[in-house]
């Protein structure tokens, strides 16, 4: 196994969930779309680390990563919906 395909991957993964925060400001949940898939990454370098390694440590934060998504997901959507309901609008030009 050549780790380093796998890391590679890894980084335009995390680079693209950058570049998609940053390139996007219009609409919250858009937004946080690439959050997930930098979580991706994350899971990614988690699972290839514990493989290279032959540790099981790796795979047992790999597990916990989804379950640090779906509450991350079910907390912003609790945010949005407030926020709907307070300003009439999720778009990000009209929070400030």
């Amino acid at each position: 196994m050549d780790p380093i395909k796998y890391f590679t991957f890894s980084m335009i993964i995390s680079i693209l969930g950058i570049r998609g925060i940053l390139l996007n400001r219009r609409n919250i949940p858009i937004m946080s779309m690439p959050i997930e898939s930098m979580l991706l990454a994350v899971n990614l370098n988690f699972l290839v680390f514990s493989v290279s390694s032959d540790d099981m440590m790796g795979q047992s934060f790999a597990s916990l990563v989804p379950t640090v998504a779906a509450a991350e997901s079910a907390i912003g959507l609790a945010i949005f919906v407030i926020t709907f309901r307070v300003r009439g609008t999720i778009a990000v030009e009209f929070i400030k």
